[in-house]
């Protein structure tokens, strides 16, 4: 059996895992860094930017009190177009709640330590962007008093959903995501909160955090039982990240309409969720990563890595424009030939080349490393791409259906006052959430941070000594208790 070498001859071959936090941090540092903006006094800048939110929460209130007050006749949804904004921003939002799963599970199934910086935020984004998207189908039914009618819940009326419909799938299949999600993001939260506890010194905070930590204390026996039931949340989470946006997509691809009805909308709705999804997780973290004093934790290398993840998304995406324009064309119908002609030349290709721009060109200056590694262009793009992602989604369910078949049944949308209303109110509740998980969670996950750092490897101290500063002596182990 080979002598263990000594610390001077580690050094030759023990080189750690690659740096994924910059500067001289030690696991104290790492916590008191995170740990502080959850315990700190609340800054005014916070309270101005959550002052904002709550005034865009109040108007999505009032819109849909007006909504349901009037009906949804107060929308711009008319005949031909049936379905106009409430749809498009239905799938614009569940598509931004994608990347938070991706990051979370898929990426951590293939041990990408990267992931361990950026996950809490966008995981949280996930939850929060779903909720969003609800709001639009709920409301869209008309009487949402009446809702739960969409679920199979036994009554004296024996009616029960047509569960042929996409439009029913999309129930179960979006709130199996977000009941998924939350569960994934809470179990990575409670190591986290019982740190939180343990530094409180308000009573009840103390309390609180005590409840949600679940009795946490760090022992062997809870992180065992903690990577297992991470792990098997992953596994459940990861095909959620390919079925949902699969599931939403069946409601245009399970048609006849023109425009729609193709097989390659599945995948093709997935990478475009994936897409829109790390997008806005860029905008989030490029300015919280300042504001916050967390550059060392989510670094550049952090940020380029999800820039490429835009740019291979964002090209997977063009190539299915292009393929729908090619199998419009091959197929000889002339139906579907002039649903994609109407969309590039006709009354809405103002939003046709908004979209093929934000979306296929505006990603590809992301080939280029010193652009990928820029912070005021990585930040603009993240929002050219939502801007992109919207205007996807409105093409896609607006220009099918405003001249479908028959020329007499045409017809053009244009969104009302509530319909803006609705669609601005939503941010304000997206950030209205995320404002109140910076205030009170720590947004980077503390315990998967310190795993990936080179500290957390066994081998580390043999090169780096035992942790303590020169000159200073080990401390003696003392007697638990007892008489000597």
């Amino acid at each position: 059996m080979a002598n263990h070498p000594q610390s001077g001859q580690q050094a030759e071959y023990y080189e750690g895992p690659p740096t994924l936090v910059k500067g001289e941090h030690s696991f104290h540092d790492i916590t008191n860094l995170v740990s502080h903006h959850a315990e700190k006094k609340t800054p005014m800048a916070w309270l101005a930017a959550f002052s904002v939110a709550s005034l865009g929460v109040v108007l999505l209130l009032t819109m849909l009190a007006y909504q349901v007050w009037n009906g949804v006749g107060v929308w711009g949804n008319n005949q031909p177009v049936a379905w106009g904004w409430p749809i498009v921003n239905f799938v614009f939002w569940v598509g931004i709640g994608h990347a938070g799963t991706l990051i979370s599970a898929v990426l951590f199934l293939f041990r990408q330590s990267w992931r361990t910086s950026i996950n809490r935020a966008a995981e949280a984004m996930t939850i929060f962007a779903v909720i969003c998207a609800l709001i639009f189908p709920t409301f869209h039914v008309g009487r949402v008093w009446v809702v739960y009618w969409m679920l199979p819940i036994p009554n004296q009326m024996e009616m029960w959903p047509q569960f042929k419909s996409p439009l029913l799938w999309d129930v179960f299949a979006v709130s199996v995501y977000f009941t998924v999600s939350l569960l994934f993001w809470y179990v990575g939260l409670v190591p986290d909160l019982a740190t939180l506890r343990d530094r409180a010194k308000n009573i009840w905070r103390k309390r609180v955090l005590g409840f949600f930590s679940l009795g946490w204390t760090g022992a062997n026996r809870h992180w065992r039982n903690y990577e297992k039931t991470y792990l098997i949340l992953a596994g459940l989470a990861t095909p959620l990240v390919l079925s949902v946006h699969s599931v939403v997509s069946f409601d245009f691809a399970v048609s006849i309409i023109p425009g729609w009805h193709t097989t390659i909308f599945p995948p093709y709705f997935v990478a475009g969720a994936i897409f829109s999804g790390f997008a806005m997780v860029m905008t989030l973290l490029v300015v919280a990563r300042v504001i916050y004093n967390l550059k060392d934790l989510i670094t550049l290398d952090h940020l380029e890595k999800m820039n490429i993840v835009i740019l291979v998304t964002g090209s997977i995406v063009g190539f299915a424009y292009i393929t729908e324009f090619f199998v419009a064309w091959y197929s000889m119908v002339e139906y579907e030939q002039y649903a994609f002609l109407n969309r590039a030349i006709g009354p809405y290709a103002w939003a046709y080349w908004i979209m093929m721009t934000c979306n296929l060109i505006a990603p590809q200056l992301f080939w280029v490393r010193r652009f990928r590694r820029s912070i005021p262009l990585m930040f603009a793009i993240s929002i050219v791409v939502n801007i992109g992602m919207w205007f996807e989604r409105f093409v896609i369910t607006i220009t099918s259906l405003h001249r479908d078949f028959l020329p007499s049944s045409w017809g053009y949308y244009t969104p009302t006052f509530v319909d803006i209303g609705t669609f601005i109110g939503s941010f304000g509740l997206f950030f209205f959430l995320f404002l109140l998980f910076l205030r009170f969670v720590p947004m980077v996950a503390v315990s998967e941070v310190k795993g990936v750092m080179p500290e957390a490897d066994p081998h580390f101290y043999d090169d780096h000594g035992d942790g303590h500063s020169a000159g200073t002596p080990t401390p003696a182990p003392q007697p638990s208790g007892g008489t000597s």
